[in-house]
């Protein structure tokens, strides 16, 4: 049986020793349309600015 993998938020888990179960839809940063948070959104395209950075 497969689990189910709980989104936590990025921001309000940061600093923290417990981490924080993203509140999706409720949240300001959650993108409805991508179903993530927008910063696990701008993290991966930096990711990949960086890498692509690397290569040249």
């Amino acid at each position: 049986m497969a689990e189910k993998s709980i989104p936590f938020c990025p921001l309000m888990s940061a600093g923290n020793t417990i981490e924080v179960v993203c509140t999706q839809e409720r949240c300001a940063w959650y993108l409805k349309n991508y179903k993530m948070c927008s910063m696990y959104i701008l993290a991966h395209s930096a990711a990949l600015d960086i890498q692509e950075k690397q290569k040249k």
